[in-house]
C-alpha cells in the first residue's frame, strides 16, 4: 500500500526534482503539495508548485496549498542560486487556479482525514508545519512521520557560519517544530552536501521527449551554472531529493537519536541547530538525525526514480 505523503516545498530547482520523483513513485501517494516562502516569495512559491505539476502532468493530481506571506519576511532568499523565479528563469505559464486553500489548511485537512498515516516531507522553512501545530497542538501527534531537510549536525551552515538556509529563514517556526511531539527525522546539510550531481549525470536524465525530461533539462543547467559561479563546484547539490530518498531508501542512511533545538536569538548564531552532546545530557532526545549517507547509492536511486518517472 502506498504511503500517504505531503510535500511542503519552496520551489527551488532541487524541490522540483524531488516533486518529480515523488509524484511518479508507486510507493508514495502524494495527497498534497503545499507551498511555503523560502527560496522565493510566498506568491512565487505557490505559482512554482502549480507550474511544476502542470509541466510534468502526473497520473494523479495532488491538492495544492497556497503559501501565506509570513508575519516576518524571510531574512534571505535563494534567487541567486535558482533564478529570479526559482526555476532557472524558465517563466513557465500557469493556469490561474481560483480558491486555493492556504497550505496550513490543506495540511490540517489531510492529517485529520488520515491520522497517524500521513508523512510530511518538509523541504523548505518550517513555517507551515509550525502554523498547523500552533493552531491545533493535537495534530503534532497525529502526523505519521515528519522528514525535515534542514539544519546542520557538525558542519558549518550555508547561509551563515552557523545556520542552514531552511532553518535560518524561520528559526522560530523551526524551534516550535523541533520541540513538538511529532515523530521526526532531520536530514541535515552535512548529509545532503555529500551528494553532488556532476555534469556527466545530466546526460543520464530522461529524454526531452518526456514531460519530466523536458522540465529537468530546462531548469537544471541554470543550477549547475550557479553552483560553479557561486561555489566553484563542478556539479550541483541535490539537497531536497536526498531528503526524499531518506524516506524512500532508508537503508542508504544511518541515523542517531538526539536532543536538538534551534537558536532564535543569537546575533551570529540565529537559526543554528544545537544538539546536546554533553557527557551528561540534560535535554531529552526528540529527533532522529541522519549522520551518514551512501552518496553513490542515493544518486543511483535518484536516477532510477527519474527514469521511472519518464516511463
Amino acid at each position: 500500500m502506498a504511503r500517504k505523503v505531503i510535500l511542503d516545498v519552496d520551489p527551488g530547482i532541487d524541490d522540483a526534482v524531488a516533486v518529480a520523483l515523488a509524484l511518479f513513485d508507486p510507493r508514495l501517494e502524494v495527497v498534497a503539495i503545499t507551498a511555503v516562502a523560502g527560496n522565493v516569495s510566498a506568491e512565487q512559491a505557490t505559482r512554482n508548485v502549480q507550474a511544476i505539476v502542470e509541466q510534468i502532468d502526473p497520473p494523479r493530481l495532488p491538492r495544492i496549498g497556497a503559501a501565506v506571506r509570513p508575519e516576518r519576511d524571510p531574512l534571505v532568499d535563494a534567487r541567486h542560486v535558482y533564478g529570479a523565479d526559482g526555476l532557472g528563469n524558465s517563466d513557465f505559464p500557469v493556469a490561474e487556479l481560483h480558491h486555493l486553500h492556504p497550505s496550513d489548511k490543506v495540511i490540517t485537512d489531510e492529517i485529520r482525514q488520515a491520522p497517524d498515516s500521513v508523512t510530511i516531507v518538509a523541504l523548505g522553512p518550517l513555517t507551515n508545519i509550525a502554523t498547523v501545530f500552533r493552531r491545533d497542538p493535537s495534530l503534532a501527534e497525529q502526523v505519521g512521520q515528519l522528514v525535515i531537510m534542514g539544519g546542520t549536525y557538525r558542519g558549518p551552515g550555508n547561509i551563515t557560519p552557523a545556520a542552514e538556509f531552511n532553518i535560518y529563514c524561520d528559526p522560530v517556526a523551526a524551534r516550535e517544530v523541533f520541540r513538538s511531539k511529532t515523530t521526526k527525522t532531520l536530514i541535515p546539510l552535512d548529509i545532503t552536501s555529500q551528494v553532488v550531481m556532476t555534469f556527466d549525470l545530466l546526460d543520464q536524465l530522461p529524454d526531452e521527449s518526456t514531460s519530466v525530461g523536458r522540465l529537468l533539462r530546462r531548469i537544471l543547467p541554470y543550477s549547475f551554472r550557479a553552483h560553479r559561479q557561486l561555489f566553484g563546484l563542478e556539479g550541483a547539490y541535490l539537497h531536497d531529493p536526498v531528503a526524499l530518498m531518506a524516506l524512500l531508501e532508508p537503508a542508504l542512511f544511518e541515523t542517531e537519536r538526539m536532543a536538538g533545538d534551534v537558536e532564535v536569538q543569537g546575533e551570529i548564531t540565529l537559526g543554528a541547530t544545537v544538539f546536546d552532546h554533553r557527557p551528561a545530557p540534560q535535554w531529552r532526545p526528540n529527533i532522529d538525525v541522519a549522520t551518514s549517507v551512501d552518496s553513490a547509492g542515493v544518486i543511483a536511486a535518484i536516477l532510477r526514480g527519474l527514469k521511472q518517472a519518464a516511463q
